[in-house]
Parts: C-alpha cells; sequence; structure tokens
C-alpha cells in the first residue's frame, strides 16, 4: 500500500445490523476494537472475565459519543476463558437469546505467567489463549454460519514465529518457561486458525477463518501479565519506547473482521519493520504455523481436551 492507500479505521463500512463477539473486550486491544465496531453501527458483545470492569468500559465508550448513543449497542456478558465449564454456560446462554452470530474475534489472552494450571488442569496460557477460544469457537460456528458475512478472526502474535509446539509437554510440566509458553499459545493460535480454514473450505461453509496480529502494542497485557524481569522488559522499557497504541494495534484485527475483499485464511499484521507497527497488510504465517500436520495434530488434542468436536472431516 502507498502511504495515501494505508488503511485506517474511518475505511470500517457501516456495520449496522451485525453482530460481533469480542473476547477479553474492556480493556487494550479488545476495548479499541470494540470502540470502533460500535461507533461503525455494529451491535457488540463484550465477553470479559470481570462484569464489573465491563460496564465500566461500556461507561466509558458511551461518554466519549453521548449523541451516537453507544451503550444500546453494547453488551457485557461474563466469559472466563481459562474455564470449560464458563465457555459452555455462556454459548448456551447466547443461544437461548440469538439465532445468529456475525463475527468472532478471538481477542483475549494471558501473558508470560508463573506456571499456573486451569481449573481443568491444562496450563494456564494455553488454555486461555488457545484451548479456550477452541472451544468457543466450536460451540457457536452454528450461529456463525447463519450470520451475515461470517467470520472467525483469531488473534495471534508476531512472537508465534519465535515458537514451538511441544506436543509431548504442551503443559510445561517437565520444561516451562513462561515466555516460552506464551509464545506457543500463540503458534497454537495461528495453527487454530489456519487449521480452522482447511476444514471450513471443504464443508462450504459461509464462516472464514481469518488471522491477525497487532505487532507491537502497549496494552495491559505487558503490565499484569508477566513478573519479573519481563515486567519490567516488556512493560516499563518497551511500551514507552518501541509499542504503538491500542487504536493502532487493532487496526489489523478491524480490518480482518470487516474489509469486504478478506478472504478465510489470511493472516493480517502491520506493514512496518519487522511488522511491530503500522497500518494492516497481508502478512506471512510461519512454517510451523502453515503446516498441515501440525494443524491435524493441535486439532484432535484440542478436541480431547476441551470435548468440543466440530464435526468436520479430517482435511485429505
Amino acid at each position: 500500500m502507498t502511504q495515501q492507500q494505508r488503511w485506517t479505521a474511518e475505511q470500517i463500512p457501516d456495520q449496522s445490523g451485525r453482530t460481533f463477539l469480542v473476547t477479553g473486550a474492556s480493556s487494550g486491544l479488545g476495548l479499541a476494537t470494540t470502540r470502533e465496531l460500535a461507533r461503525a453501527g455494529g451491535h457488540v458483545i463484550l465477553a470479559v472475565r470481570d462484569e464489573a470492569k465491563g460496564r465500566r468500559a461500556v461507561a466509558t465508550l458511551a461518554a466519549e459519543q453521548p449523541d451516537a448513543r453507544l451503550d444500546t449497542r453494547l453488551d457485557v456478558r461474563r466469559l472466563d476463558l481459562a474455564d470449560l465449564d464458563s465457555i459452555r454456560d455462556f454459548a448456551a446462554q447466547l443461544h437461548t437469546e440469538r439465532g445468529r452470530l456475525d463475527v468472532l474475534i478471538n481477542n483475549a489472552g494471558v501473558m508470560a505467567l508463573p506456571r499456573t494450571l486451569s481449573p481443568q488442569g491444562h496450563e494456564l496460557q494455553f488454555a486461555t489463549n488457545h484451548l479456550g477460544h477452541f472451544a468457543l469457537t466450536g460451540l457457536l460456528l452454528d450461529l456463525l454460519a447463519a450470520g451475515r458475512d461470517p467470520r472467525v478472526v483469531t488473534i495471534s502474535s508476531v512472537n508465534h514465529r519465535q515458537a514451538a509446539l511441544r506436543f509431548d509437554d504442551l503443559d510445561g510440566e517437565r520444561h516451562y518457561k513462561p515466555m516460552a509458553a506464551y509464545n506457543q499459545s500463540k503458534l497454537a493460535n495461528a495453527v487454530f486458525g489456519q487449521e480452522l480454514h482447511r476444514r471450513l473450505t471443504p464443508a462450504a461453509s459461509p464462516v472464514r477463518s481469518v488471522l491477525a496480529h497487532p505487532g507491537y502494542t502497549a496494552s495491559n497485557l505487558q503490565l499484569n501479565g508477566p513478573t519479573g524481569p519481563w515486567r519490567v522488559l516488556l512493560g516499563r522499557i518497551g511500551n514507552p519506547l518501541l509499542a504503538q497504541r491500542p487504536e493502532r494495534g487493532a487496526l489489523p484485527q478491524l480490518y480482518a473482521a470487516t474489509e469486504p475483499g478478506v478472504l478465510g485464511g489470511e493472516f493480517i499484521g502491520p506493514d512496518g519493520p519487522a511488522e511491530l507497527r503500522g497500518a494492516p497488510t497481508r502478512v506471512r504465517l510461519a512454517p510451523a504455523a502453515a503446516d498441515a500436520e501440525n494443524g491435524r495434530r493441535l486439532w484432535e488434542i484440542s478436541e480431547r481436551r476441551t470435548e468440543v468436536r466440530y464435526g468436520f472431516p479430517t482435511p485429505v
């Protein structure tokens, strides 16, 4: 893209009549994404772990544009992506209230935590960032299939290129480093998004699976997640010097969710050096993320761990 052609949030088409679900919507990238979708006329369900924080976020957005009555287009729901029971309850409630969902944005995440287990016994970063979104997507896929221009947008990271899937030790029982576990979860996001596309296509599903990453963006992820030296390096030093604001970092996922020309299987990221900042553009997946065998293995493991099955045949 030339400088004049670089995509901004002002180019989001009218989203009136469309319903979006954004996980982790009460701060950072999720809040910036919610703001722009609502501003464009969309109805946004904010799926958040802390409902009070979600309601404060809605009040903030509504106060920014009182004449637009954004609060009428924003709906806060509790969802703990680390807990598969919470995900099932959330999906069941949504099914009782809605006949369709147009876009699911798998945005929420945790970063570089000390080794902790989810309620079902999975390493918390892998459980929250990947397994939770795998389960949520599968449980809502029928609502998405009934949507208008339906999409699943899964947020990975430039860090997925530094990772490997340790299939023999996904929970870090034998070897655990907080940042390596985060990178693995972001690779899992990328593998999942690509494998979902690979399985949706032969099923002739109307749903598109698209991947996005925000580059290096200042958010609570770096400030509230990492401990020890990672907190200093990422939050106190890296953010002020290198990071872009969430409003900029959210552009790739907004593009993936709303731009008419986006295709299933595409990966959207910043166009700047090392993809750390810039306007949305199509970027390349790491070979490990595009690898079909990695996709098959991760899919089978994810189905066993979540007990959520999509019903797709295994791609040839």
